[in-house]
């Protein structure tokens, strides 16, 4: 009995092991946010120097900024190689798709913003603090509007890169009416200017990117070396990706204790905003547990649960960094081997989601204009908040991947004439809310993704079996996968024959044309003969070769 018990023992520690073996990289994210939190709070009665926060989030800052760096190169190789392996057909129905679910989420998002909002109305006038900032422009939402459409469609590729179009609103020299010499009667105007300001233009690439592979695609075989230059350029990307989240953990402790560092007067915050942060957090879970899954249950008739467990990777990577397109490559890997969707699918859509989903922005950006206005005993039509939600929207649009708070706040309220006084006061809490609302905008991501999958990811097929272009560049995929997961032999990597001692003397030509056999996806067999691994190096050879000869042929 007591062996039996041992036994019993030892099968079940044998499979913790192996569970946490096969999750280890998410237990320690997960143990990372934690563990930041802790350390944040203890370390916040220990009164220290700026210079001391400064190198308390120094590791967070380099892991964030790795991250960012891989955004560029992993959006245009994987929106180019997804797209050009498609015909226009299923391009135009996944993009038809995608843009008609982002709206009925965002619509039911905004419904639930102005339910609650409306019932547990947060804003109280007895709390409200005068807090006076700089006078700001009154900010028009055309402008707004019309600088996503110029980012749509930039002038320079390369300058989209590091730089994006911006309405920038200068104020000129102080106008006096009347006395010119009191101050009183001072007003400020201000100038609107169209300008390049600091940071990457991800619409403008997306669009470019997207129109590229579609033409890549109509080319078929001609432009094969292009799309097999950039599926390995994401393959390379992705293993980079893959190696580095190791110290995702450290990065994410370090973010997130320094943020909780640098916030001044937390519990008086935690006060006087209860009802406002409480209001904000039950729409987003309303949205998440309730909203979301109901729509995705709809359309796919799966479980919802299986998506949220299979980017769980992800969403805690997102709330660690407080960015949807820092998380980007780590929700690309969870859906395509988790969800097992489509590498077409989730590289086009995921993307796109980063920028264009709205669901969390529109949510805050409609309670935080309703509750500064029921702080200032501000009455608003159903019309105004109507208005609200359509504008907190647009402002947000093109935007979602990187705070923007205070810039879509401003504009909203500007909108329907409510006062900017009362901004800062929301926007020192935004540090924890930001994060939570990103975090759903991955989930949300990643139920539209598979929805769009179910939706369509039988046609693709079907197309494949009808394309033999389809088919190599499928192959090719599989096999830079099995070659970048390891260099020693596993159960699910491609293998090849031996090559023959003849053959391992041939002549360079005949390794090349011994190459181009490698390269056909119709010869890789798997029989009883003696056979090798494929790894990275095989594929790049081979790669190089084959180019080569079709160089020489041209």
């Amino acid at each position: 009995m007591a062996v039996n018990g041992d036994l019993r023992l030892y099968s079940k520690w044998k499979e913790f092991k192996e569970i946490w073996s096969q999750n280890l990289l998410l237990s320690l994210t997960i143990l990372s946010v934690i563990i930041g939190i802790w350390f944040g709070f203890i370390l916040r009665g220990q009164n220290l120097s700026e210079t001391t926060v400064t190198l308390i989030k120094f590791p967070g800052e380099i892991f964030m900024q790795v991250l960012k760096l891989m955004i560029l190169p992993l959006i245009i190789s994987s929106l180019i190689a997804a797209l050009a392996q498609m015909d226009l057909k299923e391009s135009k129905q996944m993009a038809f798709l995608t843009l008609g679910y982002y709206s009925v989420t965002t619509f039911f998002a905004i419904i639930t913003a102005i339910i609650l909002v409306t019932v547990i109305h947060p804003g109280d006038p007895t709390i409200k603090r005068q807090i006076i900032i700089q006078e700001n422009p009154n900010i028009s939402p055309l402008d707004t509007f019309l600088d996503v459409l110029r980012n749509m469609f930039p002038e320079n590729f390369v300058q989209a890169t590091f730089q994006r179009v911006k309405t920038v609103y200068s104020p000129l020299d102080a106008i006096f009416p009347g006395e010119t010499n009191t101050v009183l009667n001072q007003t400020t105007e201000f100038k609107k200017e169209i300008q390049y300001v600091s940071g990457m233009n991800i619409l403008g690439i997306i669009v470019f990117c997207t129109s590229f592979g579609i033409v890549i695609s109509h080319l078929g075989e001609k432009a094969k070396l292009v799309v097999e230059f950039f599926v390995i350029c994401e393959a390379a990307i992705m293993k980079m990706i893959e190696i580095f989240m190791w110290f995702a953990p450290i990065g994410i402790i370090c973010l997130i204790a320094g943020n909780l560092l640098e916030v001044e007067n937390l519990s008086a915050t935690a006060t006087v905003l209860f009802w406002y942060v409480f209001t904000i957090i039950s729409g987003l879970f309303i949205h998440t547990i309730i909203t979301m899954p109901t729509i995705y249950y709809f359309v796919t008739r799966k479980s919802p649960i299986r998506v949220c467990k299979g980017v769980t990777q992800a969403i805690v990577t997102t709330f660690g960094t407080a960015s949807s397109g820092a998380a980007l490559p780590i929700s690309m890997q969870c859906v395509e081997e988790n969800l097992w969707v489509d590498r077409r699918i989730s590289r086009f859509i995921l993307p796109l989601g980063a920028n264009i989903n709205l669901d969390g922005n529109a949510l805050y950006e409609a309670v935080a204009v309703i509750f500064i206005a029921q702080l200032n005993n501000i009455s608003l039509s159903f019309s105004q908040i109507i208005i609200i939600s359509f504008i907190a929207t647009i402002a947000s649009l093109g935007l979602n991947s990187v705070p923007v708070g205070l810039v879509t706040i401003l504009v909203t309220l500007n909108t329907v004439g409510l006062p900017v006084n009362d901004v800062p006061l929301i926007i020192t809490v935004d540090w924890l809310l930001d994060r939570i609302r990103t975090a759903m905008t991955v989930l949300g991501d990643a139920y539209i993704t598979d929805a769009v999958s179910h939706c369509i990811g039988k046609d693709l097929k079907d197309a494949d079996r009808n394309n033999r272009f389809h088919q190599d560049i499928q192959a090719e995929i599989r096999m830079l996968e099995s070659a970048a997961h390891s260099r020693r032999p596993s159960k699910v990597s491609l293998i090849l024959p031996t090559p023959s001692p003849s053959s391992l003397t041939a002549t360079c030509c005949a390794r090349r044309r011994h190459s181009e056999t490698i390269l056909s996806p119709h010869l890789l067999t798997a029989n009883n003969q003696q056979q090798h691994p494929l790894t990275m190096n095989d594929v790049i050879i081979t790669k190089m070769n084959s180019s080569l000869q079709k160089i020489n042929e041209v």
